[in-house]
């Protein structure tokens, strides 16, 4: 493909971000302690950015005044609006809420602590203007997570990428600006055990990337502990991978050779020396082995029928009690 061709492709692909509407989505769980200087740095970050802006809070079952908060934002900020979940149903469902509701041309979900710079939704729109569908914020610099969580990260995704289909960039979050199109494709997929990252991987498009330094939250404290983590990560792993099914087909198969192999050898030692091996401890190892072996294959199994018996019911991703300011 030659230089000129290059530059029309450009040229067609490119957007006018003028009188368009850009969504925000905003997942919140017992984040009252940010709130204000969340909509205190969003407003700042979106003043001068020549587009329509609205942004959708979703209160996922709060236990704090962060509904009661968001409300009385919404009374008088035209911009937010309010989307009150029936009860806590984990961030991707809450991140898939908002989206849902977004009616915007442009949709960039953000996280409330500030870990996210809105600053950098101004350089998002100017990527998506050149033509790229979806522009993600890539977390050059972590030194704000602790180096357990790091590490952690780090390791899940490249098991992930090894084992699955698709490729997610290792320092990609969720913050990241979406096309409408992106969006309606994201909205044709209706699976309950929703891992984010890699359905926004799933639909392609044309994506690129935008470092930036991740800051330490702005106040309180995150509600992903590391239970919530080691869950998040099968799901994540189970949702978009067999490999570990196919892994026990494997661990059977080189078992059920070393197994032969025991009793050849057994056989043999009888023939040569006319008697069987004694030896009890030698045979209940291989019995508890065998047995511990049979568990985790059972247990990676339930993963997966687990996963089957929710998609199954064909129950909502969520539940939503109330909606305030989606009717001005």
């Amino acid at each position: 493909m030659n230089d000129t061709t290059d530059i029309s492709i450009a040229s067609l692909l490119r957007r006018d971000r003028a009188g368009r509407l850009l969504s925000i989505v905003v997942p919140m769980h017992d984040e009252v302690e940010v709130l204000d200087a969340f909509f205190e740095r969003i407003e700042a970050a979106t003043r001068d950015l020549g587009v329509r802006v609205e942004i959708i809070c979703v209160d996922d079952g709060s236990r704090d005044a962060t509904l009661t908060g968001l409300v009385a934002r919404a009374a008088v900020d035209p911009m937010v609006k309010v989307l009150a979940l029936a009860r806590n149903f984990g961030k991707e469902a809450a991140l898939t809420a908002g989206i849902d509701a977004a009616g915007g041309d442009m949709v960039v979900p953000i996280d409330a602590d500030l870990q996210d710079p809105p600053e950098l939704i101004a350089e998002f729109i100017a990527r998506w203007e050149d033509g790229y569908d979806v522009v993600y914020g890539s977390r050059a610099d972590r030194s704000s997570d602790t180096a357990m969580k790091r590490t952690s990260a780090q390791l899940f995704y490249r098991i992930f990428n090894r084992v699955s289909d698709l490729d997610i960039p290792e320092s990609a979050g969720d913050f990241r600006l979406m096309d409408r199109q992106v969006v309606e494709a994201l909205k044709q997929l209706p699976e309950r055990n929703r891992f984010m990252k890699g359905l926004f991987a799933w639909v392609g498009f044309r994506q690129i990337g935008i470092p930036y330094a991740r800051p330490e939250r702005a106040a309180g404290t995150s509600s992903m502990g590391y239970v919530r983590l080691w869950r998040f990560a099968l799901d994540g792993i189970t949702s978009f991978s067999t490999a570990p099914l196919r892994v026990w087909s494997v661990i059977g198969f080189v078992s059920a050779l070393v197994a032969v192999a025991f009793a050849i050898g057994l056989i043999v030692r009888v023939l040569i020396v006319g008697r069987e091996v004694p030896g009890y401890a030698s045979l209940m190892t291989v019995v508890l082995f065998g047995f511990a072996i049979q568990m985790m294959a059972f247990g990676v199994l339930g993963e997966y029928v687990g996963r089957l018996y929710q998609e199954v019911k064909g129950r909502p991703i969520y539940v939503v009690r109330a909606r305030v300011g989606f009717d001005r």
